[in-house]
Parts: structure tokens; C-alpha cells; sequence
């Protein structure tokens, strides 16, 4: 006898099997909140965006959430720079570990656009873990970051978006080449029909003569060592610097 097959269709699209064409998960909400640290941090931060008043987000992955760090070392002692920056400026950090475009759009869909007052800032940096785990490519990555900003601009429309381009990193040819990709798509395309939003090169702060610079990244320094992916404070407050012209005349404020 032959058995036939009854997988729901979701199922086999995802499998890429029948004449459906594979889902691209960097476009699916995927939540995370089987994973206890990340639950606790989720429900922190909705109590955060349900208390406060917010000019400024920064929402993103790990590179983000560091923002938070307090050392001990001085090269991953974060939270005097984002004081620097941001500490006067109402500003509230929506950065996860591990967070793909795919996450991202699930938090967005459960709360971290339910502002009391719509901020006037969002900086999105989002795209370097889909090279990871999620395995999407630029193209499909590509997809769930404009996604992502333009749910922001349905849900907040006066609120403008600094999209940030992703960082360099020194983990595989692939990534490489499709971060590569990603920035150039985002380059000619994102800003079409979109006058809200800004984009910005920062990756100069991780790079010398051009290429990454194992120097500049925290990774290397850690026991035991990770390939070179997150910036060190100095590298990541030279990230601040570049933005800080566009940040600055958005909120309309000082220079910082």
C-alpha cells in the first residue's frame, strides 16, 4: 500500500516539497520566549515601553543589547558611551541576543510598538545573525529588514527610522559576501518610497584600510575566543560618532 502524504500545506512549503516555493523565514515572526533569559528580558522591556516616554529606540540583536554592558574590561564597558550619547535623550534599548529580522518582527507584533508617545527615533541595526543560525541569504535577509521598518512607519508614521547598514565581520566567505550583497541592496533600493527613512554606512568604525580589523572586535578577546562579530566599546563608540550628525538633527537637539 502506498501511504500518501498528509503534511499540512505551511509544512511542506517550509520543506520546500510540492509546487510551493520554501518560505523565507527572515520574513516569518518567530518568537523566542521558550527561552527563559529572553522571555524575562521581553517582559521587562514591554514593562519599560508601558512606563516610560521615549524619543529614541535602538532596536536590534546582541551589538544592541551591549549597549547595557558594564564591563569589567574597558573594551566591553558599554554603558558610559550609550550615557554619552543617549542618556538625555529618553532613549530605551530593544536589543537581543541572538535576534534575527525574523524575532525582531515578532516583538514588533507583540508590544515594542506600543508606545505611549510615538518616538521620534528609531536606529534599526538587524541582519547579522540571519547569516548564522536563520542561514537566510542577502535577498531573502533583505526582505525582513524592510519588513521591519515598514512596520514601524504603519504602526508609528511621524517617527522617522535610521536604518544602520550591516557591520562587517570576519566569520566566513559566505557572510561576508552576503553582508556585502545585503548593504548594496539596501544602498540602491531601501530608500525608494520611503522618505522617512535614513541609511547609514557605519562599518568604518570595525575597519582598517578597508577590510575588518580583528582589533576591533570584543570576540577575539574572549575565553574561549569567538570569531571576530561584535565591537569592541572603542569600535562601537566610533559607531555612535558617525551617527551622531543624523541622530542629532532628527531629535533636533545639541550634538552629543
Amino acid at each position: 500500500m502506498v501511504r500518501r502524504l498528509t503534511a499540512p500545506l505551511p509544512l511542506l512549503a517550509l520543506l520546500g516539497l510540492g509546487a510551493a516555493a520554501p518560505a523565507n523565514l527572515a520574513v516569518q515572526p518567530i518568537s523566542r520566549m521558550d527561552t527563559p533569559w529572553w522571555h524575562q528580558r521581553f517582559a521587562e522591556k514591554q514593562d519599560e515601553i508601558a512606563h516610560g516616554r521615549y524619543d529614541l529606540v535602538w532596536l536590534g540583536d546582541s551589538i544592541t543589547q551591549n549597549w547595557e554592558r558594564r564591563g569589567p574590561e574597558d573594551w566591553r564597558d558599554f554603558a558610559p558611551v550609550w550615557q554619552h550619547y543617549y542618556g538625555d535623550r529618553h532613549a530605551i534599548n530593544l536589543g537581543f541576543k541572538g535576534d534575527s529580522t525574523c524575532h525582531v518582527l515578532w516583538r514588533l507584533a507583540h508590544g515594542e510598538l506600543e508606545f505611549r508617545t510615538a518616538p521620534r527615533l528609531f536606529i534599526v541595526l538587524i541582519g547579522a545573525n540571519n547569516f548564522g543560525h536563520v542561514h537566510t541569504d542577502a535577498r531573502q535577509t533583505y526582505a525582513g529588514i524592510v519588513r521591519i521598518v515598514d512596520q514601524i512607519h504603519a504602526r508609528l508614521p511621524a517617527t522617522q527610522v535610521l536604518l544602520l547598514e550591516v557591520l562587517p565581520s570576519i566569520r566566513s566567505a559566505w557572510v561576508s559576501e552576503n553582508t556585502r550583497t545585503l548593504n548594496r541592496m539596501m544602498v540602491a533600493e531601501v530608500r525608494i518610497g520611503r522618505p522617512w527613512l535614513h541609511l547609514q554606512d557605519a562599518g568604518a568604525a570595525l575597519e582598517r584600510d578597508g577590510a575588518p580589523d580583528p582589533g576591533r572586535f570584543l570576540d577575539p578577546r574572549l575565553v574561549p575566543p569567538d570569531p571576530p562579530l561584535h565591537p569592541t566599546t572603542a569600535a562601537q563608540q566610533e559607531i555612535a560618532r558617525l551617527i551622531e550628525p543624523t541622530v542629532a538633527a532628527i531629535l533636533g537637539d545639541r550634538p552629543h
